[in-house]
């Protein structure tokens, strides 16, 4: 039997119903990552009475630093009463990826390349029972995350997050406070969380996995992925791409030159 936790019923129509179904003065943590769903999530469930507790997993990945710096920027920017404390959790994992992409920043899968090209061996379940821990001790009832209906991986499913919830449930027999998982858009396609998420500060938010610094470096899949999102509803993408600015600047090095004239005077 699924917990209240898992349900999919909620109307395509009204995304926002899981959210508010739950208002109360209970904390409810989320996994923030800086992206865009994730970001979204954590505005509207405030936007919606919840008390909200925001989870960073930082493992030491290529783009974390810049991607944790967005978060912050973002939380700032959508202070409120109900928002505590973003909790910064470390779960290094070079140790165990090596030299993949993700640590190296080397071959980071480019715009264009299947979504299968960015997937991380059990991403899913680290970033999830740290934080689930983490609010079981602290006496948190529940975790939500910004998983949506499109996400093609297996540890997104409905039947992942039922059976490691079943884990957890094992977990918290000797905890006061037992964990539920929570997936408000698990029947959400990008375009509907965008359209939720358009009054919202998202260009605040963070999407690279090969940054410049601080900037979206504009040739990744997530950069390629963010700019379509903000496509589907008809946006103008508010990002600053490190490609634009080589190529601003390979303009300046090199002036176009002016054509010669044809034809009679």
């Amino acid at each position: 039997m699924r917990s209240k936790m898992m349900r999919r019923d909620v109307p395509r129509t009204d995304p926002s119903n899981e959210v508010n179904a739950d208002r109360g003065g209970e904390v409810h943590g989320i996994l923030a990552s800086g992206g865009l769903d994730s970001c979204i999530l954590l505005k509207h469930a405030l936007d919606s009475g919840w008390r909200v507790k925001p989870f960073y997993i930082y493992s030491g990945l290529f783009w974390q630093r810049a991607e944790r710096d967005a978060l912050e920027r973002f939380l700032d920017a959508v202070a409120h009463p109900r928002l505590e404390p973003l909790a910064i959790l470390d779960l290094p994992l070079a140790d165990v990826y090596g030299d993949h992409w993700s640590v190296t920043g080397r071959g980071v899968p480019a715009a264009g390349t299947p979504d299968e090209a960015t997937f991380l061996p059990g991403r899913n379940v680290l970033l999830t029972i740290k934080a689930a821990l983490w609010c079981q001790i602290h006496g948190i009832g529940d975790l939500a995350m910004a998983t949506l209906r499109s996400n093609p991986f297996p540890d997104a499913s409905d039947d992942f997050f039922q059976r490691l919830e079943a884990v957890l449930a094992v977990l918290s027999a000797m905890q006061p406070t037992p964990i539920h998982l929570r997936r408000p858009f698990g029947d959400l396609d990008k375009q509907q969380v965008m359209e939720l998420g358009r009054r919202f500060p998202l260009e605040l938010t963070f999407s690279c996995i090969a940054p410049r610094g601080s900037v979206h470096c504009g040739r990744c899949n997530k950069c390629d992925e963010r700019q379509a999102a903000f496509r589907l509803i008809g946006e103008r993408d508010p990002t600053e791409y490190a490609v634009a600015a080589e190529i601003a600047t390979a303009s300046d090095r090199h002036p176009p030159r002016k054509a010669k004239p044809t034809g009679f005077r």
